[in-house]
């Protein structure tokens, strides 16, 4: 078998989304001397080529209807302008340095396969794929629809755009690829990348049930680049893309290798569970490339190990929290006890429990505003924080209180009417406050810790201490930082690097979107 390109599983990659390219000195001064060279120009002419494709684009949709867009372009608009933009592609990867594609195995045809689900994936160069798959459809973010030649690009491969803010968006992308996928060879073939974010290769992460959700034969591809330096992968911490693309660019040349595996044909069970079909799937691409098959997954921007149903962030926003408090002079103990206080003032108004970033300054007394803003953007998007997110991620990863303590506490948060249970919807609640990341399937845990559909405090004690699934949760994500003596597979590297990835996309996307995923 060909040796694969990635990374060994250590504490240098604790987790798949962290990536660093590291030259010896060497090849450092050979990159630095190429590079002032082969990178301008092969930037200069990728340019030129991604104008040359731009009118070819638009001419493919100009007059045409939204019926009309919403139908396989046929005709003139097809073909020829089809093997046109396709010769440009091509020369355009080949200016990159992407002069040899080796193809092993034979491509299905739609028909046998409407869709390839290709992996690992690795950066946005990546869509070398399209050179052998003749440009097959792909999925694709809706914003990247508003970028120059980008949006004009997609529209000429008529791409399925999918919003991930929007969840009518979300409904309406994933009738479309079922729509096409059970067409019977109406619509042409599609590409789907079913990790749905890129990584440093050292696992195969859990795939998406896009791809799989039509319950049609689909045909596993795997895209691997046998190079002496890894210079490809952009993931969610470490090279930039900016890095990525000088590195490979001052490169001779970059190999890639492409494999299509036997057309994979579901069976009922799998056709009936998507994700069954798409697990299945997964385990015999991550046999095939010699790597571990895992549940690390990534959810709203948000990287993730899934045990159980519930969502381990790999980086726990709480350790990070810490340390910006430690930073700025805080005492933890004293944040908490201010924390407590006003949690427990406004268990009996209605201010609710979030608060912003000025709101929290003052609160804390930090002597950095910025903190503040670091603080709620470690918890979500719109620079607010739960207040019980925050207390009960601190209580745990401090170690100033014991676990029993905690779940007492987050009990009562959760419990404003002192019922003495929660509901279903209050236990994703108060796991996502422990574990400081939305938890949107706990199904599983409270089946196992409730009687007659009621949750009480003492049998949710008992399931996350002595379930063997979920005392993983509480002797490795839930344990005070000081008391890890090593971190899990999961857990967050030390080191100092870049974050990539401000917007998660399906991997179907660019650099000019600034990237970056589910």
């Amino acid at each position: 078998m060909e040796k694969r390109d990635g990374h060994a599983a250590t504490m240098e990659y604790p987790h798949p989304f962290f990536h660093a390219v590291k030259l010896p000195r060497a090849h450092r001064i050979k990159g630095i001397i190429l590079g002032s060279v082969l990178f301008p120009l092969r930037t200069a002419l990728t340019v030129l080529l991604f104008l040359l494709m731009w009118p070819i684009a638009l001419l493919r949709t100009v007059g045409l209807s939204e019926e009309e867009r919403a139908r396989p372009i046929r005709g003139w608009r097809r073909w020829p302008l089809h093997v046109l933009m396709w010769g440009l592609s091509r020369a355009m990867f080949s200016t990159l340095g992407f002069v040899w594609i080796r193809v092993k195995g034979r491509r299905a045809d739609v028909k046998e396969a409407p869709a390839l689900v290709v992996a690992p994936h690795s950066s946005f160069l990546d869509m070398v794929i399209l050179m052998p798959t003749q440009l097959a459809t792909v999925v694709s973010r809706s914003e990247n629809l508003n970028l120059p030649v980008i949006g004009a690009l997609l529209a000429f491969n008529q791409s399925v755009v999918v919003s991930r803010k929007d969840p009518e968006s979300r409904k309406k992308a994933v009738a479309q690829i079922k729509e096409r996928l059970t067409s019977n060879g109406y619509w042409p073939q599609m590409l789907i990348f079913p990790e749905g974010t890129t990584t440093n290769g050292t696992v195969l992460m859990k795939f998406k049930p896009g791809a799989f959700l039509a319950g049609v034969p689909i045909q596993p591809v795997l895209l691997s680049y046998p190079n002496k330096l890894d210079t490809m992968r952009w993931t969610y911490k470490g090279t930039t893309w900016v890095e990525a693309l000088w590195h490979t660019t001052s490169q001779f040349y970059t190999k890639v290798t492409i494999e299509y595996l036997p057309v994979y044909t579901p069976s009922q069970e799998e056709k009936d569970d998507p994700n069954l079909y798409a697990n299945n799937v997964q385990k015999l691409m991550a046999r095939s490339l010699g790597l571990p098959a895992t549940d690390y997954v990534m959810e709203g921007r948000v990287p993730v190990r899934k045990l159980g149903g519930l969502s381990l962030p790999v980086e726990p926003p709480a350790k990070a929290a810490l340390s910006l408090l430690r930073r700025d002079g805080v005492g933890v103990a004293d944040a908490m006890a201010t924390l407590r206080g006003v949690l427990d003032a406004r268990l009996s108004d209605a201010r609710g429990w979030k608060a912003g970033a000025e709101e929290l300054a003052a609160m804390l007394r930090l002597e950095e505003s910025l903190t503040a803003g670091q603080i709620c953007a470690l918890y979500s998007k719109d620079n607010t924080v739960d207040l019980r997110h925050l207390y009960l991620s601190l209580a745990t990863a401090s170690g100033l209180m014991a676990f029993k303590s905690i779940l007492r506490v987050a009990f009562n948060m959760f419990d404003p009417e002192c019922r003495g249970h929660l509901p279903a919807e209050a236990l994703s609640g108060l796991m996502g406050a422990l574990l400081g990341a939305a938890q949107r399937d706990t199904a599983q845990l409270f089946i196992a810790a409730s009687r007659d559909d009621q949750l009480a405090e003492e049998d949710l004690l008992r399931v996350l201490t002595t379930h063997p699934t979920y005392q993983v949760v509480v002797n490795q994500y839930l344990k005070p930082e000081e008391a890890v003596s090593s971190p899990p597979d999961s857990s967050s590297t030390n080191e100092k690097v870049v974050n990539n990835n401000e917007n998660m996309s399906n991997g179907n996307t660019t650099p000019s979107s600034n990237k970056k995923a589910d």
